[in-house]
């Protein structure tokens, strides 16, 4: 998938604004391991996650759940994803 289509995307938008606002969140990967942090990068395949000095690349398809410690809007009055 392009970039260009890959932005209309919920799963681009909702990483996207986690990463602009510097949203924290816990991570649950499918073997049921829990990670904190920050997301300052991520692309098709992975996730970078960010802990005080420390980095971690995670693969998407080892991601379970992605929970912002807050509820953050993605989508306008409309109803339609932000950008």
């Amino acid at each position: 998938m392009t970039l260009s289509k890959q932005k209309n995307t919920l799963q681009y938008t909702f990483l996207n604004k986690l990463r602009k606002e510097k949203v924290p969140v816990t991570i649950f990967l499918i073997n049921g391991v829990k990670l904190e942090g920050i997301i300052p990068w991520f692309d098709s395949f992975s996730v970078l996650l960010r802990r005080g000095n420390q980095q971690q690349l995670i693969y998407k398809h080892a991601i379970s759940t992605v929970f912002p410690i807050n509820p953050i809007p993605i989508f306008d009055e409309e109803g339609t994803l932000e950008e």
